[in-house]
């Protein structure tokens, strides 16, 4: 059987997880009754919620006697290491492309991972029905991208598609005719070659990981050469060569549409998953025990950001979560960074801490999120940027950032951004009154900027970013400019007390809930941290006035969500993470221990 092996690859928002369902949908991989989620690739809670793919998965299609295996990528840039590990399985891309919007951040990120690799793109142009679509300006801008990511003659011979996902057609033409994905993959079938089989015994690279109850761990990988089939005796190397376990296979599953199904035999050239083994992990190579050299893996980009991870040590730990111990959150975390190759654990300076390295707060803040729903309880610090020494000299990351934001908020956003080290290098119209800003920020600036950037801008920006490259350190930064409340007592949150606070400034916990002594109950509106009584209730009389009662009513709290709160706190404050809430907290709840903090950081 003829066989290709595809990825799909786009900025965030482009229609790669809606193109796939379609595809799957016309070459008929579901029954005519069976009942299909949409976007059914985003298979799990947080990617259906947020409406994003955060894990690259593999389906796979017939088309004309041909197999198509084809992998959904995330297009979000913190989740940047999956698409690295994918494009070593496939021979070739569709990348898809906003007709509005045209080549993004994200877009030039994966482009230029796979032109590196030699692999030559179809370009198909998404939703042209929109109404604002410039679908051949769309065109010069990537055929301009191309040219900045030194393609090869051959790779900017790219053929060219328009449509509709949605609507579910693509044609060669922008007019149509508006039919089915039928010329998608005959271009895909015609334009991408067979898997390349090399000579020899079974080896395969493993690319990505996955736990199941019934068969433990299931690694997925393309098979470089030879064929392998249950009960195979194989051993496992890794990148130096060294044997890190031997085993038998207990089931070898191929792909076939949304689902995994057992196969008697796996070829070369074939994107596959192996059950049976119990430590090897992702950039390992799979291989029959002959074999002693392993398959190069390509190096990932180095993380960017470090948060750090610590059990919940404030008085109301454990009410909510029944994972709180250390070495429960050493064991989650060493397992999400073995099958997360974007993601290091390293111990931190206590033997209740470790630091979590990772692309972005995106990342890190859906790693919080799977724990806390898992039961865990957590306390994570500030993000801190990972810096480099080179040369005696200390080097710091500087992304890429687009805004698309109209033109009123445009002076506003380029001052914010210039106050925090920013450089503007772009800026033109993008649609009717629209601008669109490139910028090169330093990553530490843009730690907890999105929700400014949106009540600047009253919620119209679109921001993307990307990290770029690592420049010489550029100086201190502004902080953040207004100090906290903190409640000064432990009990329950009084709205009388609450009512008379809101003139020292912003509340963001409702009346009736648990508080602590050192928990951050508001935000104050000076530059200065205050500690207030959330606790004292209306002082009752027995003597009756003639004036009535004012009647409380409290303005609506200003609450966090997990990423703003931790883009939010300074560094001597933590988020309190448990499965029920978000609090937020002073690093030392007694004041006396805070002034005594402050004291010796000043004389340090």
């Amino acid at each position: 059987m003829s066989l290709r092996n595809i990825a799909i690859i786009a900025h965030v928002d482009h229609g790669k997880t809606t193109l796939i369902d379609v595809l799957l949908k016309q070459s008929g991989s579901f029954r005519e009754n069976e009942r299909v989620e949409e976007r059914a690739m985003d298979s799990n809670d947080i990617e259906r919620e947020r409406g994003i793919t955060i894990l690259a998965k593999v389906t796979s299609l017939m088309w004309n006697e041909t197999r198509i295996n084809i992998v959904d990528t995330p297009g979000h840039a913190d989740f940047g290491g999956e698409v690295e590990r994918i494009l070593s399985m496939v021979d070739g891309v569709v990348i898809l492309v906003d007709a509005a919007e045209g080549p993004m951040p994200q877009t030039k990120f994966v482009l230029g991972k796979a032109l590196a690799q030699g692999l030559r793109p179809i370009v198909a142009i998404n939703k042209i029905d929109k109404s604002d679509e410039r679908h051949l300006e769309v065109l010069e801008e990537i055929f301009d991208l191309f040219i900045a990511l030194d393609a090869s003659p051959e790779q900017l011979d790219f053929p060219v598609l328009y449509g509709s996902a949605k609507q579910g057609w693509m044609a060669l033409e922008p007019e149509g005719p508006k039919e089915t994905l039928a010329p998608l993959l005959d271009k895909v079938i015609e334009h991408v070659p067979e898997p390349s089989v090399e000579e020899g015994a079974f080896r395969m690279l493993v690319t990505t990981i996955e736990r199941n109850p019934f068969l433990g761990r299931i690694l997925t990988g393309r098979i470089t050469s030879g064929s392998v089939k249950a009960n195979d005796p194989i051993h496992t190397l890794n990148r130096e060569g060294k044997e890190v376990e031997k085993g038998r296979v207990s089931k070898v599953l191929a792909f076939r549409g949304l689902e995994r199904t057992p196969v008697d035999i796996g070829e070369a050239g074939d994107i596959v998953a192996i059950a049976g083994l119990v430590t090897s992990t992702v950039a390992d190579t799979l291989c029959a025990t002959s074999v002693t050299k392993p398959i190069e893996s390509k190096p990932i980009d180095p993380p960017t950001l470090s948060v750090t991870f610590r059990i919940n040590d404030g008085p109301l730990a454990g009410r909510e979560g029944d994972k709180v111990q250390s070495r429960v959150i050493r064991e989650r975390l060493m397992r999400e960074a073995e099958g997360n190759v974007a993601i290091k654990v390293t111990p931190g300076e206590d033997n209740d801490s470790y630091d979590v390295a990772g692309r972005g707060e995106l990342q890190l803040a859906v790693l919080i999120e799977n724990m806390r729903r898992e039961g865990f309880e957590l306390t994570i610090g500030r993000p801190k940027v990972l810096f480099k020494e080179e040369n005696g000299q200390r080097l710091e990351p500087v992304e890429e950032v687009i805004i698309d934001v109209d033109d009123e908020h445009t002076g506003t956003v380029v001052q914010k951004l210039t106050e925090r080290k920013g450089e503007l290098t772009d800026m033109r119209p993008s649609g009717v009154g629209r601008t669109r800003i490139q910028l090169l920020v330093p990553t530490r600036s843009l730690i907890g900027y999105q929700p400014e950037l949106l009540s600047d801008t009253r919620g119209t920006a679109i921001f993307n970013r990307l990290f770029h490259s690592f420049v010489p350190f550029k100086g201190d930064l502004p902080g953040r400019r207004t100090g906290v409340l903190i409640s000064n007592g432990t009990g329950q949150s009084v709205a009388f007390a609450l009512w008379n606070l809101e003139d020292r400034g912003q509340i963001m916990i409702d009346a009736g809930v648990d508080i602590y002594e050192g928990m951050i109950i508001g935000e104050h509106s000076r530059e200065n941290d205050l500690e207030v009584n959330a606790l004292k209730g209306k002082q009752l009389t027995n003597i009756r006035t003639t004036s009535k009662d004012e009647a409380v009513r409290l303005t609506t709290p200003k609450k966090l969500t997990l990423e703003q709160s931790l883009g939010y706190i300074a560094e001597d404050e933590y988020v309190e993470v448990t499965p029920k809430s978000i609090r937020l907290r002073k690093m030392w709840l007694d004041p006396n221990d805070r002034k005594r903090m402050s004291r010796a950081a000043k004389s340090a």
